[in-house]
């Protein structure tokens, strides 16, 4: 099965921007599960691309991931058909910081203001720098989780 290892941090100033990449802007929504069934299924437009994941539950930073490209107008009507509420809108920014990849997403509509940044990791224990710009770790907190964002707009 495809991991994903991830940690998760706010961010506390503006200085990662001096050297990120133009942003994509990502629009995703949640089709919700059964009380009984566990993990997440997102619907994401990432620009002119549209993928459909599944997520397992997360155990500490690491959780089961399939990710698949589907046709935008595919896309464009799960989220239309089964997936009611709110979408998380974001821009996504990519920093590289002593050589390691940050996702810093800033996001828009009900939870502006919020930026977070995530780095992958090939092994949970593996070490990094961290950025000038980098606060407190949230990475198991799950009210800064994309899918309870979704459901709780401010």
């Amino acid at each position: 099965m495809p991991l994903e290892i991830e940690r998760k941090y706010l961010v506390t100033s503006s200085e990662w921007k001096s050297t990120a990449s133009e942003p994509v802007r990502l629009c995703q929504k949640y089709i919700p599960l059964a009380p009984e069934q566990k993990g997440v299924v997102r619907i994401r437009i990432a620009g002119e691309k549209a993928f459909l994941t599944l997520k397992t539950p997360q155990v500490g930073i690491s959780r089961g991931e399939f990710e698949y490209e589907i046709p935008l107008n595919d896309a464009e009507e799960l989220m239309k058909t089964f997936c009611p509420g709110h979408a998380v809108d974001k821009l996504r920014y990519i920093v590289e910081y002593e050589g390691k990849r940050w996702e810093v997403d800033e996001f828009l509509g009900s939870h502006a203001g919020l930026i977070l940044a995530e780095i992958e990791l090939s092994d949970a224990e593996e070490t990094f720098a961290l950025p000038p710009w980098i606060g407190k770790e949230v990475s198991g907190d799950f009210h800064y989780s994309n899918s309870y964002l979704a459901g709780h707009p401010k």
